[in-house]
C-alpha cells in the first residue's frame, strides 16, 4: 500500500509556492457559491491545511515573509483608500460619529472582556481596540444603489478610518508599555517620539513623492517607490516604539493624495496586494488556528457570543445615537450601523499582534482562544453588515424618486454591436437603427472579437468581411458606423474593454440559447458581461424580419422606475415602435406604468402605445397565450443586488425556454448605480458566483422527494 502520510507536511518552496497559488485559485470560487466572505475563505483554507488541519503544509519562512508584507498591506490600503475630501467637507460630524463609533464598543468590549471573559486590563484593552475598529466590508453595496454620496455613507467612511486611526494609536500604546514601561516618563517620551515620527512622515514623503512623480514616470519605477514609503515608514514605527502596521498605515494617508483612485499606478497596488501579498497573509493565519479548540468545550463558543453580541451592540448604539444628534431619520442609522458593524483584515492583523506580545516566558497577551474567536466573528459580523445595509440601501433609494427623473435628458447614446454571425449582424444592425435617435446624428459601434490563438489572423480576416458589409449596411440607411476587430484571450473582457474605449452607452447583442437548460442558462460569456458592466445590455432572440412585427409586449418588474435607466429602455422601445408602426404593450404596476405613459405621451405622443396591469412577475408565464408569432416580447429584467431585482427573475431561463420558445425576444438589463468594471478589492473582488451551493443542495432535495 502507498503510504502517503510520508510526503506531507509539504517542504519544498516550490510546492509550497504551488499549493498556496492554488487555494488562491480556487477560494474565492468555492467561497463565492457558499456565500461566504473571501477573507474568511483565504483564512479557512489555511486552516484546511495547516498543522491543526489536514498537514500539508509546513508554515515555512515564505510565509514569515510574505505575511509580514501582507500585514502591511492590508493597513496601507486602509489608509490610501480613505475619501479625505468626504473628511474634509463633514469633518465636524465625522469627528463626533468618529469618537462615538469608537467609544461605544471600545468602553462595552473592555466591561465584557474584563468582567465576563476574565482577561487581564491590557488584553482587554487591546480587545476593546479590535472592536471599536471596523471595515467597510458592505460599501460596494451603497456603490450599487448609487448612495456613495449619501451622508449616512461620507459619516461612515470617515468615522471608520477614524475609529481605526484611534484603534491602531491604542494598539501602539499598547505595545509600547511591553517595550519600555508605563511610567509618567515612558508616556512623555512616546508622545514626543510619537509627535517627531508624524511630523516627519507629513514633512518628508509629500516631498520626496511630488520630487519622484514628477522626475520619473515609468511605472514600475512609480510602484517599487510606493512600496519603498510603505516599508520605511513601517520600519521606522519600529524603530520608535511603534508597530509597524501602524507606520503602514500612516504612509497610506500621506500617499492618499499621489495616487488616484482610478490610476494605473492604483490599479498596480491592489493587483498585487489582492493577488498574493494579502492572500499569502491570510492563510498563513489560518494555519495558526487550531480547530481542536471548537471542540475542547463550550468556552470558545462564550467567546465568540461575547464578541459577536457586545462589539455589535457597540456599534448599534454609536450609529443611532449619531443619528438622533445630528438629527438624521432612523433609516440613515440603519445605514450607519451596517456600515460600521462589520469587521474583517484590520481585526486579523491587530490580533496578530496580541499574539506576540510576550507576557511571561511562553505565555502571550492572546493565545489561541482570541484568535479562534475574532475569526469565527468576522464572519458573523460581515453577515449582519451586509444584510442591514442591502436593506437600508434599498430603503433609502426607494424614498429617492427623484433620481431617475434627472436620467431623463442625459444624451450620451452610443450603441455599441458585438457581432459574430452574420445571420445575426444584419438584423442587429437594423435594430440597433430603429432603437438610435436620427437628430443626435450619433455612430453606431460593430465589434468583433478574435480570439488569440493559432486561428487569429484567419478569424481576424472573416471578421474584418463582415464589419465591412455591416458598414455598408449602415450607410445605405445613412447611418455613421464605426467598426473593429479586437484581439483578447477572453471575448467578454474584449467587449468590455471596448465598451469603454468607445465610451458607449449600452450594448446591443444576439441571444444564443444552449441546448441544455440549466441554471448557467445564459453561459459564462454573458453573464460575464452583465455582472461586470454596470450599464444598459440588450441581449435578443430574432427569429422574424423586424418589419413583419406586428405589436411589442413588453413585461416591466415592479420598482423599475427606481433604476437610473429606466427612462433608457422606455425610449429605445418607443422608437421602435414607432419606426416599426407597431402597437407597444406594457404590462406592470400602475405607479411604474403611470411613469411610462407620461414620458411617451410626452416624448412620443404619436406612438400607439397601451398598458396593462401585471400585478407580480410571477404571472410573466401567463403572458405567454398572448404572444403571436409576429410579436416582440421583451422582458425588462435586472441584475441582482440591485434595486428592482426579485428571486422570481431566477426562473427567467427556464420559463422562457418554457413558455416563450421560438418566439422573437428581448431581455434588457438596464442601467444600474455603480460601476463594477473597475471594482477589485479583496473585500469585494471581481468574481462572483452566479448560483449558491446552497440553492443547488435545495434543488437536488426537490428532485428526490
Amino acid at each position: 500500500m502507498l503510504n502517503l502520510s510520508q510526503y506531507f507536511p509539504i517542504t519544498d518552496p516550490t510546492l509550497i509556492f504551488f499549493v498556496v497559488l492554488l487555494m488562491i485559485l480556487l477560494s474565492p470560487i468555492i467561497m463565492g457559491r457558499l456565500r461566504i466572505p473571501h477573507i474568511i475563505g483565504m483564512v479557512l483554507a489555511g486552516v484546511v491545511v495547516g498543522q491543526y488541519g489536514l498537514d500539508i503544509l509546513e508554515r515555512d519562512a515564505s510565509f514569515e515573509l510574505f505575511g509580514r508584507v501582507g500585514l502591511y498591506y492590508i493597513m496601507f490600503l486602509a489608509g490610501l483608500e480613505m475619501d479625505m475630501e468626504g473628511l474634509k467637507r463633514n469633518r465636524s460630524r465625522v469627528a463626533v460619529f468618529g469618537m462615538l463609533t469608537f467609544l461605544a464598543p471600545f468602553a462595552i468590549t473592555y466591561a465584557m472582556a474584563t468582567g465576563l471573559l476574565h482577561y487581564t486590563p491590557l488584553a482587554s484593552l487591546l480587545l476593546a481596540a479590535i472592536m471599536a475598529s471596523n471595515t467597510l466590508i458592505a460599501y460596494p453595496i451603497v456603490g450599487r444603489y448609487g448612495l456613495t454620496r449619501h451622508t449616512s455613507s461620507t459619516l461612515s467612511v470617515g468615522s471608520s478610518m477614524t475609529a481605526l486611526f484611534l484603534a491602531l494609536i491604542v494598539m501602539a500604546s499598547i505595545v509600547n508599555s511591553f517595550h519600555g514601561g508605563s511610567g509618567i516618563g515612558f508616556w512623555l517620551l512616546f508622545v514626543v517620539k510619537f509627535a517627531v515620527y508624524c511630523a516627519g512622515l507629513i514633512l518628508i514623503i509629500p516631498r520626496l513623492t511630488r520630487w519622484f512623480l514628477r522626475r520619473y514616470s515609468d511605472s514600475v519605477m512609480q510602484f517599487i517607490f510606493v512600496l519603498a514609503v510603505v516599508f520605511l515608514s513601517a520600519a521606522l514605527s519600529d524603530a520608535v516604539g511603534l508597530e509597524g502596521i501602524f507606520g503602514a498605515f500612516m504612509s497610506g494617508l500621506i500617499l492618499n493624495r499621489f495616487v488616484p483612485k482610478v490610476s494605473p499606478l492604483m490599479n498596480r497596488i491592489e493587483f498585487t496586494g489582492n493577488a498574493l501579498f494579502i492572500p499569502y497573509f491570510l492563510i498563513g493565519v489560518g494555519m495558526l488556528i487550531n480547530v481542536r479548540l471548537l471542540f475542547a468545550g463550550s468556552r470558545i463558543l462564550w467567546v465568540v457570543f461575547c464578541l459577536v453580541f457586545f462589539g455589535t451592540l457597540g456599534k448599534a448604539v454609536a450609529a443611532y445615537l449619531a443619528a438622533r444628534l445630528f438629527r438624521m431619520p432612523w433609516l440613515s442609522g440603519h445605514m450607519m450601523f451596517g456600515l460600521t458593524s462589520a469587521h474583517a483584515a484590520g481585526a486579523i492583523a491587530m490580533v496578530m499582534v496580541g499574539r506576540q506580545l510576550e507576557t511571561a516566558p511562553g505565555s502571550y497577551l492572546f493565545g489561541d482562544e482570541v484568535l479562534n474567536g475574532i475569526v469565527i466573528m468576522i464572519l458573523f459580523t460581515c453577515v449582519i453588515s451586509t444584510v442591514i445595509t442591502e436593506r437600508a440601501a434599498q430603503r433609502l433609494r426607494l424614498q429617492e424618486k427623484e433620481e431617475p427623473q434627472l436620467k431623463k435628458d442625459v444624451d450620451d447614446e452610443k450603441i455599441l454591436i458585438p457581432v459574430k454571425y452574420r445571420e445575426y449582424a444584419d438584423n442587429l444592425v437594423t435594430m440597433a437603427t430603429m432603437m438610435r435617435n436620427p437628430r443626435s446624428r450619433r455612430e453606431l459601434v460593430a465589434l468583433n472579437v478574435v480570439y488569440d490563438d493559432v486561428n487569429m489572423r484567419h478569424n481576424q480576416a472573416e471578421g474584418q468581411r463582415l464589419l465591412d458589409h455591416l458598414q455598408h449596411l449602415a450607410s445605405a440607411s445613412d447611418v455613421p458606423m464605426t467598426t473593429q476587430v479586437r484581439i483578447a484571450a477572453n471575448i467578454a473582457n474584449g467587449i468590455k474593454h471596448a465598451f469603454k474605449e468607445f465610451q458607449a452607452s449600452e450594448i446591443l447583442m444576439g441571444l444564443h440559447f444552449h441546448k441544455e437548460v440549466s441554471r448557467g442558462f445564459w453561459g459564462e460569456f454573458t453573464r460575464s458581461l452583465y455582472n461586470g458592466l454596470s450599464r444598459q445590455i440588450i441581449i435578443t432572440r430574432i427569429m422574424q424580419p423586424l418589419n413583419t412585427i406586428r405589436r411589442i409586449q413588453v413585461a416591466v418588474p415592479s420598482r423599475a422606475e427606481f433604476e437610473p435607466g429606466f427612462y433608457r429602455w422606455v425610449e429605445r422601445m418607443a422608437r421602435m415602435a414607432g419606426n416599426l408602426e407597431c402597437r407597444i404593450v406594457f404590462h406592470g404596476r400602475q405607479d411604474t406604468l403611470q411613469l411610462v405613459k407620461e414620458f411617451i405621451h410626452n416624448r412620443f405622443p404619436s406612438v400607439r402605445a397601451e398598458y396593462e396591469e401585471l400585478e407580480h412577475w410571477n404571472e410573466l408565464p401567463g403572458l405567454a397565450t398572448r404572444i403571436r408569432e409576429d410579436h416582440l416580447f421583451v422582458i425588462v429584467t435586472a441584475r441582482k443586488g440591485t434595486i428592482s431585482y426579485k428571486s422570481a427573475m431566477e426562473r427567467l431561463p427556464e420559463e422562457v425556454n418554457k413558455y416563450f420558445k421560438g418566439k422573437t425576444l428581448m431581455i434588457i438589463f438596464p442601467d444600474q448605480y455603480g460601476n463594477r468594471m473597475d471594482d477589485m478589492t479583496f473585500a469585494q473582488p471581481q468574481h462572483t458566483e452566479e448560483r449558491s451551493a446552497y440553492e443547488a443542495v435545495r434543488e437536488w432535495i426537490q428532485n428526490k422527494v
